[in-house]
């Protein structure tokens, strides 16, 4: 099971005792926006403007941060990630096929959860398995040399 699986559901009063607790750190936007992802699985956008207002930033500023960050989830995920590896390595060793593949035999696109929210299926640009190309990330877990028949077998047990 994912880690994730263990997040509670989105609190609007214990996100708002989050980001009062950490707003006077240094560089506090990242702090918050980790602490609220690690608290609840994802940052509800419902807490955009609290942190603006928190931090006297524009709402456009605390978006920024929050969707140029990959590891930021905008909504929950589902109770299995499988992050493909997209980063150069990789494709050259048929990434993009093995990507294809997941996208088909899960039904849905990168940054998508599966219909009954069992599975996340997202983009990941390096591993550190370039020997091992493709690789991919399941629930933490590293997989080098993954094939379509090896992604097959490893949703299933996922299932």
């Amino acid at each position: 099971m994912s880690g994730l699986a263990a997040a509670r559901s989105w609190d609007a009063k214990a996100a708002l005792s989050i980001v009062q607790e950490k707003k006077s750190l240094d560089g506090a936007l990242m702090p918050i926006l980790h602490a609220l992802n690690d608290a609840f699985g994802y940052v509800d956008a419902t807490v955009v403007p609290v942190i603006a207002d928190e931090l006297n930033l524009s709402r456009a500023e605390v978006h920024g941060v929050l969707t140029f960050y990959h590891d930021f989830r905008k909504a929950p995920a589902g109770r299995h990630v499988v992050k493909v590896c997209r980063a150069e390595a990789c494709q050259s060793m048929a990434g993009r096929d093995l990507e294809e593949h997941i996208k088909k035999h899960l039904r849905v696109e990168l940054g998508e959860t599966t219909a009954d929210k069992r599975i996340t299926f997202e983009a990941v640009y390096c591993l550190g398995l370039c020997a091992c190309a493709p690789s991919m990330m399941v629930d933490g877990k590293l997989h080098g040399r993954v094939t379509p028949a090896k992604f097959d077998k490893i949703a299933g047990e996922l299932r």
